[in-house]
């Protein structure tokens, strides 16, 4: 389960388009970063999906991505034209397609490879859809089958895409628009799939057209329910509301981290309720909260120099947003790809260590590090407007530079920087242990990852 969100120019302090995400998987469910130059391809040339095999284009763009280790697609990412793309799972009542396809993540990360606008990309994976539909196993450990919908952006707009099966809808996005795990499209919509409403009428979902709402017609109810969508859609959208014509990159940050009106309260604790309905997700035994936030991320779309904000890691709340760049600039080395279990060499494991030993008593251990956390992101938004301003008129090859020795500065210090945290939350005293069904799901899931406690 996830949720994105977007503010365009209009909304935001600075005029610049922002689209953030959260990536909510299986908490073992490893997310990496991954760096892919702009290449060329020969004619008939094929790429090689999560499950299906399709033709290559002529050239392929730059792009970063985060994405669930043994996928080929990503959740989130965005290219060097400034197009940023987040998806969701959504639950309809057409029926999902079990056999290997084509994924929603394999739509976006090919959506980022082939198009420079966000219309480019809405137009793509419109036609991926009519000529590929949408089936295949979504989740890792747990097959899990869906939908999805679609926030895609860039310096300029945003569009909203949501489908069932074959059948779509699409909205452009006025100033603030988010989107969680359930159908938001409901009687207004920009473009629609042919058939879209016909159908709903010969499935006896409406009337007629005249009582036909997109979301209301085409949802399965139940598990639109059971995840906590609607609230955690009401709850990003309120949040970003309220702040129109002021909403930063840190009001993403602080939007992504979020954990509810409930978490002002001094003894809130990740393991309170039942529910997915926060939006900083922490996953706990029971079929209603399954999923961890495995990754986040905030791109700051500006066509001349757009900056992408990565955790690369689980947990916002307790994790670094890193700045990166395109344009032949790029990621530095991190260590090994994660997978599936515990592997201290790699940057997603690593920060597992302080995020699983915060978990254990969340108030008192998170704020011995929270805020020189959020000192090290204001000092890094300060170098990259300086950077910003000061490469302007720099030649390529020195920009690329500058730009990569930042990413690399700023990744280094943040793991230096988790190790001194990880000490301290250590060595900290439990006054008060999180409720024992959270413990026991966590203990499970350590286990299961042969990760040290």
């Amino acid at each position: 389960m996830c949720d994105t969100m977007v503010a365009l120019g209009r909304a935001t302090s600075d005029g610049r388009t922002i689209l953030a995400k959260n990536s909510d998987r299986e908490p073992n469910e490893a997310q990496i970063l991954t760096h892919v130059p702009r290449q060329s391809h020969p004619a008939g040339a094929t790429v090689r999906c999560t499950y299906l095999e399709l033709p290559q284009a002529t050239e392929t763009f730059e792009v970063i991505l985060s994405r669930p280790f043994w996928m080929w697609g990503a959740e989130m990412g965005a290219n060097e034209h400034g197009v940023a793309i987040g998806n969701e799972a959504v639950f309809t009542r057409e029926p999902y397609g079990k056999k290997p396809g084509l994924i929603g993540m394999d739509m976006v990360r090919l959506a980022l490879e082939r198009s420079d606008t966000a219309r480019a990309a809405l137009d793509l994976i419109i036609e991926l859809l009519g000529s590929y539909g949408q089936s295949g196993n979504c989740g890792y450990r747990h097959p899990t089958y869906y939908h999805n919908s679609f926030l895609i952006a860039d310096s300029g707009e945003a569009w909203c895409l949501e489908t069932a099966g074959r059948f779509w809808a699409a909205q452009r996005v006025s100033d603030v628009g988010t989107i969680s795990n359930g159908l938001t499209i409901g009687k207004n919509w920009d473009k629609a799939s042919p058939g879209l409403v016909e159908h709903a009428v010969e499935k006896k979902w409406c009337k007629s057209a005249t009582d036909f709402d997109f979301a209301r017609c085409y949802s399965d109810l139940l598990y639109t329910r059971l995840d906590g969508c609607a609230r955690r859609q009401c709850r990003s959208l309120d949040l970003l509301s309220s702040q129109a014509g002021h909403i930063s990159v840190q009001t993403m940050w602080e939007t992504l981290r979020d954990h509810g009106p409930g978490a002002a309260d001094p003894g809130w604790n990740p393991g309170k309720g039942w529910m997915m309905d926060t939006l900083c997700v922490h996953a706990s035994l029971g079929p209603t909260r399954p999923s961890q936030s495995t990754g986040s991320m905030v791109a700051h779309l500006d066509g001349e120099f757009p900056v992408f904000w990565l955790t690369g890691t689980s947990a916002p709340c307790t994790s670094v947003f890193k700045p990166v760049f395109l344009r032949g600039a790029g990621l530095p080395y991190v260590g090994p790809d994660a997978q599936g279990t515990f592997d201290d060499e790699s940057m997603w494991w690593r920060h597992e260590r302080l995020h699983r030993a915060t978990l254990r008593e969340y108030a008192t251990r998170h704020s011995l590090y929270r805020a020189e956390r959020d000192a090290l992101e204001t000092a890094w938004l300060d170098d990259v407007e300086k950077t910003r301003a000061t490469l302007a008129n720099h030649d390529p090859h020195d920009r690329r530079a500058e730009l990569s020795a930042l990413t690399a500065r700023c990744f280094a210090r943040a793991r230096d920087a988790e190790e001194r945290w990880l000490e301290r939350v250590r060595t900290a005293q439990v006054r008060r242990s999180a409720p024992a069904l959270f413990r026991l799901a966590w203990d499970r899931t350590n286990k299961a990852a042969g990760f040290p406690v």
